[in-house]
């Protein structure tokens, strides 16, 4: 690794270190919780700019940094771009179903409310 891209490596906590208030904070944003919805439906890495936020950019880069610090998604550069993984398995392994019960209540949400839901 050259020095230029240790310098790009972001922080992420161990998957020991995931704390579960964290997650719970990280989930509880209409923002973010859009964001792991969209990360959900795939299994591929998203690129910042794949998202299609209601927030400026700044606000969008404290929501990815929120989601990353907590555990809950894994960015890495992959040249400019920053990509964005969630980490199902370590919540798996955690908080077993915590993150599918999200994810079925914010769809459940959304229908309910008529797609009114982010």
């Amino acid at each position: 690794m050259t020095e230029r891209d240790a310098a790009r490596v972001l922080a992420h906590p161990e998957a020991a270190g995931i704390r579960l208030e964290s997650v719970l904070h990280a989930l509880s944003d209409p923002v973010r919780l859009s964001i792991v919805r969209d990360l959900a439906a795939t299994d591929a890495e998203l690129a910042c700019s794949y998202f299609d936020l209601p927030v400026t950019k700044s606000t969008t880069t404290h929501h990815f940094r929120v989601l990353r610090e907590s555990g809950v998604v894994r960015q890495t550069y992959r040249g400019t771009a920053k990509m964005n993984g969630l980490r199902r398995e370590d919540l798996q392994t955690l908080f077993p179903g915590l993150l599918d019960s999200v994810l079925a209540a914010a769809a459940a949400e959304a229908s309910r409310l008529g797609g009114l839901a982010t």
